[in-house]
This record gives C-alpha cells, structure tokens and sequence, in this order.
C-alpha cells in the first residue's frame, strides 16, 4: 500500500493490516510523481515478495480548474493523475515482464475521460489520457511474444472516497461504497475484460452505455463539442436517453 498522505495511509493499512495480517502488507509512503520514490516502492516491494501479481494505479487528485486559468491547478494535476500513472507503469512493467506467473496492471480511469462533463478541465484531461495510456498498453502486452501480463482499465462510477465526498462526509444513496466498486472490478478482471466501467445506485450499465455513445456522436455526427449540455441539444439528448433506455427494457 502506497499513498502520499501518511496520515490516512496509515489508517487505511491498519484496517487491511486486520484483514490479512501484518506479514502480509507493506505501507510504503509514496509520491507518485516522483520518479525516484517508485522505484524506491518498487525496489522495496520485490525485495520482500519478489513479484508482482496485481499493480493498481488509483492516485488521483482533483483540485478546481479553468481552461484558462489556474496553470499551477493543472500541473499538480498532470503530475499525479498522468505522470504518476505513467511512472509507476515504467517502473515496475519492465520487472512484471520477466514473471513467470501471470500478472496484471489495473489503471483507474473516470467516466469523465470518456464523456468529458463542464466543470473539471484538467481532471477530464488526465483521465482521457489514462485511458489512451492505458488502451496502447494493452495493445503492446498481447503484442509481446508469450506474454503473461495483461492491462485492464478500471472506471468506477459515482463512488463515495475521501476525492468525492461531500454533504459533510454521508454517503448519498446514489453512490456505491469503495467495497462495492473494488468487488465490482475484481469480478470483471477475472473474467478478463479491459473496460471495467462500473455502475452505481443512480447510473446503471445502460445508462452509461447512452451517454457513453452519445459523446462519440459529437465527432462522428459533427455535433457541437459537448452537446450533451449544449442549450440547442440538451432536449435532443434526454429525448435520446429516453428512447435508448425504453428500447433496452
């Protein structure tokens, strides 16, 4: 378990810590945009396992951003939500390629990478680029002669964590639990799929299968960007919803 935040790393490791046992968790404190304080993880994992059978990457950060404003906002975003992606997947694939048992790279991605809603310019941003990062990946693993390690993208839905919690620290009906979401994926990598996009208690998989469409029909079709809350389509597009999820029932 790695995590920047000492504080809430080691709270989160003495829960895990409960679960499996003390001789089965390392708490590493780890920035993730610092290349040297990888390879130092890695350095440290393989010393005491020798392997690695599942690499999560889940760091992300979400502070306010404009297109136009806030230049410092976007990079501390880049640095965690991409370039902390991008050094941990440098540092520890090219190990995880000499495994004789298979192994796997899960990287969190966000609904927002894909359908893109107004509100969080960089950290749409930085999860589009995750799942670009992560599709080529995948690409290049199944490319690989007698390869042992697949890539998978995780795309939890409304999920209730310490980066989206709000309303004073209640979970809204509406959001699942990180248990929920986590069991969600677990289930879904097993069965070998790459995207993992999760529902929760407002969005069903239906749903986001509508909106998920819709947002490539702006370039395919020629919409407006974004047309999805654009004043001249908005109705077209909860006309859309309506008919896609009466013809699914």
């Amino acid at each position: 378990m790695a995590d920047v935040v000492e504080d809430i790393l080691a709270s989160a490791a003495k829960e895990v810590i409960s679960i499996a046992g003390e001789a089965n968790v390392l708490v590493i404190p780890t920035d993730v945009s610092n290349i040297d304080e990888v390879v130092r993880l890695r350095d440290k994992v393989y010393e005491a396992w020798g392997e690695v059978a599942v690499l999560l990457n889940n760091a992300a950060i979400g502070p306010d951003t404009k297109s136009w404003e806030m230049l410092d906002n976007w990079k501390k975003t880049f640095d965690v939500n991409l370039f902390g992606v991008i050094n941990v997947q440098q540092t520890f694939v090219p190990s995880m390629l000499h495994q004789e048992n298979q192994a796997m790279v899960i990287n969190t991605g966000s609904k927002q990478g894909i359908t893109n809603p107004p509100g969080n310019p960089a950290y749409n941003a930085t999860k589009a680029a995750v799942k670009s990062l992560t599709e080529g990946l995948a690409h290049e693993l199944r490319e690989r002669p007698a390869c042992t390690v697949t890539a998978h993208l995780f795309i939890p839905g409304w999920t209730f964590t310490g980066l989206t919690a709000r309303n004073g620290g209640v979970k809204p009906a509406g959001a699942w639990t990180a248990e929920e979401t986590v069991l969600f994926m677990l289930d879904h990598v097993r069965a070998g799929e790459f995207y993992i996009v999760c529902p929760d208690n407002e969005a069903r998989r239906e749903l986001d299968q509508l909106r998920i469409m819709w947002a490539a029909g702006d370039v395919a079709e020629g919409r407006p960007a974004l047309s999805r809350w654009h004043r001249d389509w908005k109705s077209l597009f909860e006309e859309y919803i309506r008919d896609g999820l009466a013809n699914m029932e």
